[in-house]
């Protein structure tokens, strides 16, 4: 059920990058009715500022600092805080991960490259009770449902995990194991262990094969 503070909505942003949260509270305070009433870079930030001022709802960014992503940090939200509505924030096509965040609880997906746009029709149509998407992904969620997969069932994002399709992309972004694991706050070993299972599901004969296979897929994902 959707909460009501008579006038003034409160928003809690979410994302690592301050810019980007500078940019987005500029947007939203210019609406008389919302306020940011806090900002976190990371997931033990986000539920902090949670407990300590109540937020209306969390806007979300799929890439945080630490080990916890924004996924993760949406399912946990929805379990520890059934009233705070999740709305993600990503710079990764709604096509990847668009369909994970409504599974892991989250009530819309904006992408930041339409952020300036879309950002407050997307917290109003949340704050009704709806699910905010994009018309075509919303098409594109109802033929899933309507229709088994047959083509693409092999791809990242339907084969791979939520960390395992982060971890995978960042390789296509040409970052080192040691770099993934220091940017999601991970041991070398767990990174390896990630990769090994990348390797195994998407059937690459070995690790060169998914090194090629990840920069392509992220080139065309970005065109």
């Amino acid at each position: 059920m959707v909460k009501k503070r008579g006038k003034e909505i409160k928003i809690l942003i979410v994302d690592d990058h301050p810019i980007v949260r500078r940019g987005l509270k500029m947007i939203i305070e210019k609406e008389d009715d919302l306020r940011v009433c806090a900002e976190a870079a990371n997931a033990n930030e986000a539920i902090k500022a949670i407990v300590d001022n109540n937020p209306d709802v969390a806007i979300v960014d799929i890439s945080l600092e630490g080990s916890i992503n924004g996924i993760e940090l949406v399912k946990a939200v929805k379990d520890r805080f059934p009233g705070v509505i999740a709305l993600v924030l990503s710079m990764y096509n709604e096509s990847l991960y668009a369909e994970r965040a409504i599974r892991a609880g989250a009530s819309g997906y904006v992408m930041k490259k339409e952020a300036d746009d879309n950002i407050i029709a997307a917290i109003r149509m949340v704050l009704t009770g709806e699910l905010y998407l994009s018309s075509s992904m919303s098409k594109s969620i109802v033929q899933k449902l309507l229709h088994a997969p047959v083509e693409g069932e092999h791809s990242p994002e339907n084969v791979l995990s939520d960390r395992e399709l982060e971890i995978f992309m960042m390789i296509g972004n040409g970052m080192s194991i040691r770099e993934i694991a220091s940017r999601l706050s991970l041991s070398l070993n767990t990174v390896e262990t990630h990769r090994r299972h990348i390797k195994e599901k998407m059937h690459f004969r070995d690790l060169n094969e998914l090194v090629k296979y990840a920069v392509q897929w992220v080139f065309v994902q970005h065109r």
